[in-house]
């Protein structure tokens, strides 16, 4: 009888653990693919690029607003019933926005994927803790973690193949296909779980965070169309800043709050928070727009541009496992402003991006990025906890995952609201110099790049014969990178210096075996 049960609990783990860690792939497919499809979409139901960068920032903002709710939800309601509803919503918003006829539900969809995916990757970690004990456990962390970076690596050019031979739509259809595998494949054997001291949400914190984002995020997009000093930019960034006020008085008077501010009197706390967003500007923002450039103005194929940026991507395969070995024998800070530096010196490199080059003569620089990025990720999960008490790990976590999810929306859309100004003012510069008239506002063309062409054919109300307009808006698109380029090797290497800086191990501090966590 012993003998026989045996096995069949392995075997229950092990289809716990593959549901689990192909959760972990979907997530950054969710996010990552549908950058990859921007083009596709604006082709097929219109809309420019500061309306196409909401199919990533609605799911960012929404995802990086509900990490800290969902957590809550999961500890008082079960983290397994919180997994399966995140996997529903997955396959509803999934099917419905590949079913979709126009941009703003699509858009409006997305944000509820977000929140979808809020649910899954908060309870995923901790279903996956609760399965497994010692050493079993870190063995499964393990395999999330490279089911992460699979998803992160190979994200890209499997949505690329998608929607260059099935369309954008299919994308989500896949998407909504692999969450139904999960859903009936794997969570029948999974135990349910809850917190029996739960607390609840602190809904006013809640709101207060997701509105401030939000409109934060607007802020920053309505910039470079409206003018940064117009009356609507400047009310809307200004409501952004006075609502976040409110929530840090609000969180300072709540007896558990969404985000115990408190622990922000760690400095190395705050150097921690610091690689995340890091990492989404230096990192996850190039995901999102590096394959758009190669699409609109290289005229790449979508499968084409997911595979041109494999060198960014695949080092989160293995470099995250070797930080996490390196740090035994070095600190993280140094690891991580060395991974800094190097990032800086492969963004530094690209500057020198033509719109007429070889794929070959960005991977290296594509290569460096991605393994300098690789080192701070495969130890900033561990550093979120070690740098304060034990006893707030929890809540430092949370805080951790939030600022980065945060991070990463805010630096998505900072970098794509400077590319559309500085395309923009590069746009009349070029105009002038060659006594062209243009046929629009230069902010509206620069919107429109690759929105309405098939490869390099024009941008939208410009004549497809115009090729000197057209090459002059490429050239200044591209430009635009270079600053952006430039810009981001700079706060690459102040990054370094203050990782160095804050995170250097004290000398009274126990010694801990710092690795690569799941994401």
């Amino acid at each position: 009888m012993n003998k026989t049960s045996i096995p069949v609990a392995r075997g229950d783990k092990t289809k716990v653990l593959a549901a689990i860690c192909l959760s972990a792939v979907i997530i950054p497919l969710v996010f990552t693919g549908p950058a990859i499809s921007t083009v596709a979409v604006g082709r097929d139901l219109g809309g420019d690029q500061s309306a196409l960068s909401w199919i990533v920032n609605a799911y960012a903002i929404a995802f990086g607003s509900c990490v800290m709710a969902a957590g809550a939800i999961g500890d008082q309601i079960g983290r397994k019933r919180c997994f399966v509803a995140g996997l529903w919503i997955f396959i509803l918003t999934s099917l419905l926005i590949g079913l979709t006829p126009n941009l703003l539900l699509l858009n409006l969809l997305r944000a509820a994927e977000g929140m979808g995916g809020a649910l899954v990757l908060t309870s995923a970690t901790s279903l996956l803790a609760q399965e497994f004990e010692g050493a079993e456990r870190t063995r499964a962390f393990s395999f999330l973690g490279t089911a992460f970076g699979v998803g992160l690596a190979f994200g890209p050019m499997t949505s690329g193949l998608l929607i260059l031979h099935l369309g954008w739509r299919s994308l989500y259809f896949a998407i909504a296909l692999m969450a139904f595998l999960i859903l009936f494949l794997g969570t029948k054997r999974i135990k349910e779980s809850r917190a029996p001291n739960a607390q609840g949400i602190d809904w006013p914190g809640t709101v207060l965070f997701t509105t401030t984002l939000v409109l934060l995020t607007f802020g920053i997009v309505y910039g470079p169309q409206d003018g940064w000093a117009s009356l609507k930019v400047l009310s809307i960034l200004g409501g952004a800043a006075l609502l976040l006020g409110i929530f840090i008085v609000v969180e300072r008077r709540r007896t558990h709050p969404m985000l115990d501010l408190s622990l922000f009197r760690y400095p190395r706390f705050i150097g921690v928070q610091l690689l995340p967003v890091a990492t989404g500007f230096s990192f996850i923002a190039l995901i999102v727009y590096v394959p758009n450039w190669f699409i609109t103005i290289q005229g790449r194929d979508a499968f084409t541009a997911g595979l041109a940026i494999l060198p960014l991507t695949a080092p989160m395969l293995v470099v995250p496992l070797l930080a996490g070995r390196l740090a035994q024998y070095l600190s993280p800070g140094l690891l991580s402003g060395i991974g800094f530096f190097i990032s800086a010196l492969g963004t530094w490199l690209l500057i020198d991006l033509s719109p007429n080059g070889s794929l070959w003569a960005m991977t290296i620089p594509l290569l460096l990025i991605g393994i300098g990025n690789g080192l701070p990720w495969g130890l900033m999960d561990a550093l979120s906890v070690s740098v304060v008490p034990k006893e707030r790990a929890g809540m430092a976590a949370g805080i951790f995952t939030t600022m980065r999810v945060a991070g990463e929306a805010i630096a998505i859309a900072a970098i794509g609201a400077t590319l559309l100004s500085l395309a923009a003012g590069n746009l009349r510069t070029a105009a002038e110099a060659h006594s062209l008239s243009l046929v629009e506002n230069a902010t509206v063309i620069a919107s429109q790049i690759g929105t309405r062409s098939e490869q390099r054919s024009s941008i939208h109300a410009v004549s497809a014969t115009d090729k000197v307009l057209t090459e002059l808006t490429h050239r200044a698109y591209t430009a635009a990178f270079h600053s952006v380029f430039a810009v981001l090797a700079i706060l690459s290497v102040l990054t370094a210096v203050i990782c160095i800086l804050t995170l250097r191990k004290p000398t009274d501090a126990p010694e801990k075996k710092l690795g690569a966590s799941a994401p």
